[in-house]
C-alpha cells in the first residue's frame, strides 16, 4: 500500500513563502514522476507542477511559474512544493501525486496515488 502524506499548509499573507513537503512509502520513488495539484473552493482540480523521477525535468502551471519550484530529495523519498510570493487566488487544497514511469506529466489521469491534501490559505 502506497502512503502519501503531505505538511506544510497553513495561513500565510500575500507575498509570504511556504513549503509544502510530501513523503512517499514507495521503494521504487526513483522511478516514480511526482506531481502537485489543487483543488480551489467552487473550482475543478488543476495541475500545479510536476518534476521526473531523477528531478531533472520539471513542468509548471502558467499562474505558479516563477514563483514556485518543485523538487525532490530521491534519498529521503520526498518531494516539495516550495511557494514563494503567494497570492489570494493560490488558496486551495494541495495535493501530491505519484505516477507510474518516471516522465512528467500533467494529466491527473496519469497518477495513480494521491495524499490527503494539505490546506494552503493566502490572505490578502
Amino acid at each position: 500500500q502506497v502512503q502519501l502524506v503531505e505538511s506544510g499548509g497553513g495561513l500565510v499573507q500575500a507575498g509570504d513563502s511556504l513549503r509544502l513537503s510530501c513523503a512517499a512509502s514507495i521503494g521504487s520513488f526513483r522511478s516514480s514522476g511526482m506531481g502537485w495539484f489543487r483543488r480551489a473552493p467552487g473550482k475543478e482540480r488543476e495541475s500545479v507542477a510536476a518534476i521526473s523521477g531523477t528531478g531533472v525535468i520539471t513542468s509548471y502551471a502558467d499562474s505558479v511559474k516563477g514563483r514556485f519550484i518543485i523538487s525532490r530529495d530521491n534519498a529521503k523519498n520526498t518531494v516539495y512544493l516550495q511557494m514563494n510570493s503567494l497570492k489570494p487566488e493560490d488558496t486551495a487544497v494541495y495535493y501530491c501525486a505519484l505516477k507510474p514511469g518516471s516522465y512528467v506529466s500533467i494529466r491527473s489521469s496519469d497518477y495513480v496515488y494521491w495524499g490527503q491534501g494539505t490546506q494552503v490559505t493566502v490572505s490578502s
